[in-house]
């Protein structure tokens, strides 16, 4: 984000941005670890305010909290759109997104009754410690997750389908075996049960009560510890894929056609070629100055 934003004007504006959207300054991280410390407090308010017995004896203390905490907030998004040229190249990206709608439910409170619960979004402001404590080294890891998560969604998808065909089925056997008595009221409550009972959950709200329904639960309990692992082998498999072609290139040596190379390597592993082919191998400079010699 701060490759693309820029202050509006020398001086006070100036000043204001590196604070804001810097870390680099003293001032610039006490602003943030401020700004982190004030969103934990407005989250944790909103978290402790549902609770009925805390509600009761600290309500309005929370109420006061939450609304000097939002005007801090707005004041706050006004002066990050005060110091930018461009302020609406910031409010279209994550973080303006993130900062606008962080404000809004507490305001739209007075329009919308019941929309105060959603001032939780503001824990996403959080984010903000990545670029705080320099962690932004993380979010290549991160893209390598999604990467893995991309490449893996079609088989995913497949095995998803595969399970709701399995608990669809089981679901009407156990509809027309189980009365309405044991909760078997339709083939979508009973494809609930099924669900239940394939992750091992077992609430115990439906139970078969013949022993031919018990018959078919163990099967499909059996059936589910079986399958339960699959997304995570078929993404597991995808990550270290990943991670291959990530510390790997595709190109192929021109002498031996040995792959997957290092993408820092020069020189092929196994038989010395030079492997940048749009520039020459420094050795034959070493040879033709030898032979002038």
């Amino acid at each position: 984000m701060n490759f693309h934003l820029t202050p509006a004007t020398e001086g006070l504006r100036s000043r204001l941005f590196h604070i804001i959207f810097e870390s680099d300054t003293p001032g610039a991280k006490a602003f943030d670890i401020a700004l982190i410390v004030a969103i934990l407090v407005s989250v944790a308010v909103i978290l402790l305010g549902s609770i009925e017995i805390y509600a009761e004896r600290y309500g309005d203390i929370f109420f006061y909290t939450e609304w000097v905490l939002t005007l801090l907030f707005s004041i706050e998004l006004l002066v990050r759109i005060y110091c930018l040229e461009r302020p609406l190249l910031y409010l279209k990206s994550f973080y303006g997104i993130v900062d606008l709608i962080a404000i809004l439910p507490t305001w739209l409170v007075l329009l919308v009754p019941g929309a105060h619960a959603l001032v939780i979004v503001r824990l996403l402001r959080v984010l903000r410690i990545f670029r705080i404590f320099r962690l932004m080294a993380f979010v290549g890891e991160a893209n390598l997750l999604i990467d893995a998560l991309k490449r893996s969604l079609h088989q995913i998808l497949l095995f998803f389908f595969s399970i709701l065909m399995v608990v669809t089925l089981f679901a009407a056997l156990m509809y027309t075996i189980e009365s309405p008595e044991a909760g078997f009221t339709s083939i979508p409550m009973s494809m609930y049960w099924a669900i239940v009972s394939m992750t091992t959950v077992g609430y115990g709200d439906i139970v078969p009560a013949t022993p031919l329904g018990k018959a078919i639960t163990m099967v499909l309990m059996l059936l589910g510890y079986s399958i339960i692992a699959v997304p995570t082998g078929i993404f597991s498999a995808q990550v270290i894929r990943s991670i291959r072609e990530d510390r790997h290139s595709e190109e192929t040596c021109p002498g031996c056609g040995h792959e997957q190379h290092d993408k820092r390597a020069r020189y092929c592993m196994r038989c010395g070629t030079w492997l940048d082919e749009d520039s020459e191998d420094p050795r034959k400079k070493d040879e033709e100055k030898q032979d002038e010699d």
